[in-house]
C-alpha cells in the first residue's frame, strides 16, 4: 500500500473513532434551559394527552459506548487496520492458514498415511475409508461434479463407468494428482457447413439413434479423414489423448444434433486441475478411492 492510501486510511478510522466520542460526549452534555431528568420538556401531542420526557439513556449505556472506543483503540494496536501498519501481534490471515495447516496436518497426517499403504481397489471396500474419501470429495470435488459425483454438463459423471482418460485406480489417481487438458479442435472451416451437418448425423448414428442415413453415409469418410486420428476408425474414442467414446450415448456437453454439431463446429476445450500440490498423495489416494468404488456398483 502506498504511503497516500496508507494516511489516508489511518487518518478515516482514527478520526471516525474521535468524531464518535466527540458525538456521545456532546449528546451527554446538559444545555441551558433544558428539562431537569424525569421532568417533561413541553413537548405535547394528541391536544396535551402526549407529553414527552426528558429521561437519559443508562449511564451504563453511555459507559457500553466508551467501552467500544476502547476496544477498537486496543485491536487496531494489535491487528492490522491503519494502512501498512501491521500490528503489534503480527497477525495476518497467511500465517493463520498456515499455522492452522500446520497443526491439521500434524493431526491427521499419520492417519492418512496409514490408508496410503492399501490398495485403492482395498480401500474401496473399506466403509470408514470411503468414508473420509467421500468428505475429500465433497469439499475439493462436487462445486464442478456435483454432491452426488454426477456431473454436469462439461463435468464429467464419475458414476457410471465411463471414462474419458481411463477408470482404473492409477488413472484416476493420475488425473486428480496432475490434472487433465482437453482440447476438442473446430472444424467448421474444414468441414463447412453441410460437412458439419453430415458428419453430426453419422455421430449420431454411432450410438444407435435416430439419423439422417444419407447424410450420415457422406459424414463416415469425412469422419474416417477428420476425426478418426482421436476418436478412432470405430468411434470408440482413445483414453490416452483423453478422446471419448462416442459409441455408448454419453455425452459430456450434450447428445442433441445441435450440441454435437456446435462441438464438431466449434471445438471443446476443458480443464481438470491439478491437486498434487493442494492435498498431497495420501488424501489423493483416499480420494481415488471414493471415485473408483462409485463406478464399482
Amino acid at each position: 500500500m502506498s504511503n497516500f492510501w496508507h494516511w489516508w486510511v489511518t487518518i478515516i478510522t482514527v478520526g471516525n473513532i474521535l468524531a464518535c466520542y466527540w458525538l456521545i460526549r456532546w449528546a451527554a452534555k446538559a444545555r441551558p434551559g433544558e428539562a431537569a431528568a424525569g421532568e417533561v420538556t413541553g413537548h405535547k401531542w394528541d391536544d396535551g394527552t402526549l407529553e414527552e420526557f426528558n429521561n437519559p439513556m443508562p449511564r451504563w449505556w453511555l459507559w457500553l459506548f466508551y467501552a467500544t472506543i476502547i476496544f477498537s483503540l486496543g485491536y487496531l494496536a494489535l491487528y492490522p487496520g491503519l494502512g501498512n501498519f501491521a500490528g503489534k501481534l503480527g497477525w495476518t490471515s497467511t500465517n493463520q492458514y498456515e499455522a492452522e495447516i500446520k497443526q491439521a496436518n500434524a493431526e491427521y497426517s499419520p492417519i492418512f498415511s496409514a490408508f496410503a499403504k492399501q490398495s485403492v481397489e482395498d480401500l474401496a471396500q473399506d466403509p470408514k475409508a470411503v468414508k473420509i474419501g467421500q468428505r475429500l470429495f465433497l469439499n475439493y470435488c462436487s462445486s464442478c461434479h456435483g454432491s452426488d459425483a454426477g456431473g454436469a454438463r462439461g463435468f464429467p459423471n464419475l458414476t457410471d463407468g465411463d471414462w474419458l482418460y481411463g477408470g482404473s485406480p492409477d488413472a484416476i489417481k493420475t488425473t486428480i494428482l496432475d490434472g487433465r487438458n482437453g482440447v476438442m479442435p473446430p472444424w467448421k472451416d474444414a468441414l463447412g457447413e453441410q460437412g458439419v451437418a453430415e458428419v453430426t448425423q453419422y455421430v449420431i448414428s454411432l450410438s444407435g439413434r435416430k439419423h439422417d442415413a444419407a447424410q450420415a453415409e457422406a459424414g463416415k469418410s469425412r469422419f474416417e479423414m477428420m476425426c478418426s486420428a482421436c476418436h478412432g476408425m470405430d468411434g470408440k474414442g482413445n483414453q490416452a489423448m483423453g478422446a471419448p467414446n462416442l459409441t455408448d450415448n454419453i455425452w459430456l456437453y450434450g447428445g442433441s444434433p445441435g450440441t454435437i454439431a456446435q462441438t464438431i463446429s466449434n471445438g471443446r476445450s476443458g480443464r481438470m486441475p491439478a491437486h498434487r500440490d493442494f492435498l498431497g498423495e495420501d488424501k489423493v489416494h483416499l480420494l481415488a478411492a471414493y471415485i473408483y468404488s462409485l463406478s464399482q456398483h
